[in-house]
């Protein structure tokens, strides 16, 4: 299977400790003992911080939250209840205006974190305080924007993807990061409940994963009928360009913008983030509408790698296209969290090899901005013609 399929604990634990292959421990293990210094000097230290840089586009960021049920459509995962969505959005507001956004509730952050085996040497109510630039109700600045929705990868929560999220709501779009009921380890849903992921122990075969993209996709379509259709279920929805909508996702996540292209002609462009495509672009390709995939350097995702759904998907786009790979990376870098694990110094994160997690989120934010940019906004993007001297990491591939 290939890494972007791997269990979560594994694609993390391979981040964390940039190792050049993956090597866990189970989950509810201590951490190494490399961490245990690191561990006590957080319990020394309360005045430990974390923060996402500051987006470069001209917007303040505004925040709100949504809850969405699909009362037409059982969950794939706990069938006795409709589907469910939390969605985080992201929007470009007037300066000054609105309170800090936090990043994650605490218990959210302790289950992400004991996931993967972190618990002990990062805390809760770090990751939990993490500075953002987004504001809870700040006032929103007058215009009609495009939209892009953002699903992130199996077992993780949308929060991980807070840093692309502000940095294209600064840049003037409307963002929809989503939550999918049951396949992150812990998303706080209304009335107190605490949904975990009962899909990363149902989900085992590549039969299970191709359900988990098909469902994307559809909790996608969903979302846009709710964002977009005649009563609106967000209270900003005349922000939203309906004739202007994007998706990109994080490894499944990334397949699923796929999934929801291919069922869904409203979304006109979208980016596979270092996801196999478990559901296969379909043969006869997406309708004209451009497609970018963005990955790791490795021999997952270059051409003729071992994830040959690369390779196919490739040949079967029909439109405008790229596939970009980004030296030093790994599955994770395309989050949030190396840059956390950067900015508190544990050990094994600063390899001459790894790109650091302010330089991965640096290439996220700017290829997948230009993109959206070129796609929805029109404007021409001189680096996505080819490689450029500022990002010499980025790869493009023809195969």
């Amino acid at each position: 299977m290939p890494r972007s399929s791997a269990t979560p604990t594994i694609a993390l634990l391979t981040l964390a400790l940039a190792l050049p292959t993956a090597v866990a421990w189970p989950a509810a293990a201590a951490p190494p003992p490399a961490h245990a210094s690191v561990a006590a000097s957080f319990r020394n230290d309360t005045d430990t911080r974390t923060s996402l840089p500051r987006p470069t586009g001209p917007y303040a960021v505004g925040r709100d939250t949504l809850h969405l049920v699909d009362r037409a459509r059982r969950d794939p995962w706990v069938p006795d209840t409709a589907r469910e969505l939390m969605v985080g959005m992201f929007y470009p507001a007037l300066p000054g205006t609105g309170a800090p956004a936090p990043y994650a509730t605490v218990q959210e952050a302790r289950l992400f974190l004991k996931s993967y085996g972190l618990e002990g040497v990062f805390p809760a109510e770090t990751l939990s305080a993490t500075t953002t630039s987004g504001r809870v109700g700040a006032r929103p600045a007058r215009g009609r924007y495009p939209l892009v929705v953002l699903s992130p990868g199996f077992g993780v929560s949308r929060f991980t993807l807070t840093g692309l999220a502000e940095e294209l709501a600064s840049r003037g779009y409307v963002v929809a990061a989503v939550d999918h009921a049951y396949e992150s380890v812990g998303t706080a849903f209304p009335g107190g409940r605490m949904l975990t992921c009962v899909a990363c122990a149902k989900a085992q075969s590549e039969q299970d994963l191709e359900a988990v993209t098909a469902g994307r996709g559809k909790d996608v379509a969903f979302l846009l009928d709710r964002l977009t259709g005649p009563c609106p279920a967000w209270r900003y929805a005349g922000l939203i360009d309906r004739n202007r909508i994007g998706m990109a996702g994080h490894s499944v996540g990334g397949a699923g913008a796929a999934a929801a292209m291919a069922g869904d002609r409203r979304i006109r462009a979208g980016v596979n983030i270092d996801g196999a495509f478990h559901t296969a672009v379909p043969a006869d390709g997406l309708g004209g509408r451009p497609f970018m995939m963005l990955g790791t350097d490795d021999e997952t995702h270059r051409p003729g790698g071992t994830d040959t759904s690369w390779d196919q998907a490739w040949h079967r786009l029909d439109g405008w296209k790229r596939w970009l790979t980004v030296a030093g990376s790994t599955h994770y870098s395309f989050s949030d969290i190396p840059l956390f694990l950067d900015e508190l110094g544990l050990p094994g994160t600063q390899s001459p090899q790894a790109l650091s997690g302010n330089r991965s989120l640096h290439i996220t934010r700017a290829y997948v901005g230009a993109f959206f940019d070129l796609q929805l906004k029109h404007i021409p993007q001189q680096q996505l013609d080819g490689p450029t001297p500022t990002e010499p990491e980025v790869t493009f591939n023809y195969p």
